[in-house]
């Protein structure tokens, strides 16, 4: 007995110093990131340093200032050089007001400089030539990690550029920053253990949104004109939101990026089996204003694109559609009868509705069907096809950053409580939609099993277009989720997505346009909103909501898919609308 306790007790101190030993490490690989992190940062300010003192007398508030079509008829022209440009925007992002005060950026690009040189050597000046370009932490670049906010990527350096920073160098765009993301990207806060919060630059209380947080941050805070984000669920639209930018969403195929981190392959693939993606994801530009996300994807669909992935459908970006002016018939809704949003966003549908009636589009009131059914049984099914495994997988021998600690918990219930308690609150239909939600995601337990889900998505996406034609709609208006929500609130709220994530299941293009900001008025209307049954979550959307006078306030447009033109001709107008109230 004596022995036996002995041993019991030298395995119960192993154990111990094993797991000691194990958070020893983590906390010195983080730190080692961190470092680097730093010392990039330093070698930027430095390299700014060095050209403030060759360049004294450039007009860095001007060149700041410049929208990116002005700025880029600016370098074509020569009046002004690829290396001031850079240089100014390099300024901005290490001065105190954007990266110091906001924590967007995960990573500097020291080879920004290299590529300065190659394209004073390309032949012709590209679409994008000398334009400083931010690229979202996973986007693969020669060199440098895509960490997903995970330790277990720390130790892992591209060994070439994605297709997508492939062809943004070939235009002459010049990438010059990866931006921080929340870890595993499945968030729509911006948080991470390594690189820790990103914070919104209009509000250091509120989320930049995610999981293109850094990016929203950065672009919204004046330190890049242009940036790329990726979007499985609203992870574009929703800091395009939250930070008063303009955002799209393509349809998932019209652009690639060649490189794909392991956990989106297991989150997309779901880890069941080898059939097409349900759910895909899709990259996307961001930037100031709908001029500058036309001329990107202009930029990025040419020929480089498809050569370089033959997946890609060879479609060049149709001018003719995005410039024309002939009337559009629009539906509109300004709830989807799920999860209520707060009175600002509704009300900037309305206003944004009857100022497309003055201008002679036609409006027509559509509903999207069974948006319940499709946050339970499509989006949430598809992501957690297996229970939640693959994705807790990701945080083997990692630390959990507090923003999913809720999500992870739910994960970790025993396949029978969930089914239990699927089976108990299936027939309460007064149940709130979220606490239905986690009770109710079933499982794929076979290929059969996966095979039939993928076929009611693809029903729904008949059933919703043979809705959309019946009206002869071009494009629909729609809300988007905000205002900026306070940072730790994104986590508890998985489900107010909604508004967003159906353009997910449906593969259609979809874009956000800011139209307004928070008022006064907002936020006491803010005090009588009740939501979906006045339940523990419509309070806690107007706790994360509250506070947010002056925050931007945005609408979605949506087309059908590969109308990416059509879709951006319509944000098009609807910006120029509200730029003119």
């Amino acid at each position: 007995t004596s022995a036996a306790l002995t041993l019991l007790g030298g395995s119960v101190a192993a154990l111990v110093v094993w797991k000691w030993l194990g958070k020893k490490m983590i906390q010195k690989k983080m730190e080692e990131a961190r470092k680097a992190r730093d010392e990039g940062l330093k070698k930027m300010a430095k390299a700014v340093q060095q050209f403030r003192e060759q360049v004294p007398s450039v007009q860095t508030d001007a060149i700041l200032s410049l929208p990116l079509l002005g700025l880029t008829e600016r370098l074509q022209e020569g009046s002004l050089s690829p290396r001031t440009v850079l240089y100014t925007y390099l300024e901005k992002v290490s001065a105190l007001e954007v990266n110091q005060q906001t924590n967007c950026l995960r990573h500097f690009i020291p080879e920004c400089e290299e590529q300065l040189q190659e394209i004073q050597r390309q032949k012709e000046k590209g679409l994008l030539y000398g334009i400083p370009v931010s690229i979202k932490d996973h986007i693969g670049h020669k060199g440098h990690l895509s960490t997903c906010g995970l330790m277990r990527y720390l130790d892992t350096l591209m060994k070439e550029d994605s297709v997508l920073v492939k062809v943004l160098k070939r235009q002459g765009a010049i990438p010059f920053a990866m931006t921080n993301v929340p870890q595993s990207l499945f968030s729509y806060d911006c948080s991470n253990p390594i690189f820790g919060q990103t914070l919104n630059p209009f509000n250091h209380q509120k989320s930049p949104g995610g999981s293109s947080g850094g990016e929203g941050a950065l672009i919204a805070g004046g330190g890049s004109i242009l940036g790329i984000g990726s979007d499985i669920g609203g992870s574009i639209r929703l800091p395009s939101s939250f930070c008063g930018l303009c955002g799209l969403k393509p349809t998932a195929e019209r652009l690639r990026w060649g490189w794909i981190s392991i956990w989106h392959i297991r989150l997309l693939n779901v880890g069941v089996c080898s059939c097409p993606i349900p759910v895909p994801c899709a990259l996307g530009p961001m930037a100031r204003d709908v001029d500058s996300l036309a001329l990107c994807m202009r930029a990025l669909l040419c020929e480089e694109m498809f050569q370089l992935d033959p997946t890609v459908p060879p479609i060049p970006f149709n001018g003719e559609v995005y410039s024309s002016s002939a009337p559009l018939r629009v539906g509109y809704y300004d709830t989807d009868g799920y999860f209520p949003l707060p009175p600002c966003m509704r009300r900037a549908v309305k206003e944004t509705r009857s100022a497309l009636q003055a201008a002679g589009h036609q409006l027509v009131p559509f509903s999207p069907p069974r948006i319940p059914y499709v946050m339970t049984e499509l989006f949430l099914k598809t992501l957690f096809a297996d229970g939640g495994r693959a994705w807790l997988d990701v945080f083997t021998r990692d630390v959990i950053d507090p923003s999913l600690k809720t999500l992870v918990n739910s994960c970790k219930i025993p396949r029978l409580m969930k089914k239990m308690l699927a089976l108990l609150l299936k027939p309460l239909v007064t149940i709130p939609p979220p606490l239905k939600d986690f009770a109710m995601i079933s499982t794929c337990r076979s290929v059969t099993e996966m095979w039939n889900h993928h076929h009611r998505i693809q029903a729904y996406r008949s059933e919703f277009i043979t809705r959309w034609k019946e009206l002869h709609l071009d494009v629909v208006l729609c809300p988007v989720l905000g205002p900026a929500f306070t940072t730790g609130y994104p986590g508890k709220l998985l489900t107010a997505i909604s508004s967003t994530m159906l353009y997910n299941i449906l593969n259609f293009p979809a874009g956000v346009v800011p139209v307004s900001t928070v008022t006064e008025a907002d936020e006491e209307e803010l005090k009588l909103y009740q939501g979906c049954c006045d339940d523990p979550w419509d309070r806690k959307l107007k706790q994360a909501v509250s506070g947010a006078v002056g925050m931007p306030v945005a609408v979605q447009c949506v087309a059908l898919p590969w109308q990416e033109e059509l879709c951006l001709r319509f944000m098009k107008e609807v910006e120029t609308l509200s730029c003119e109230k």
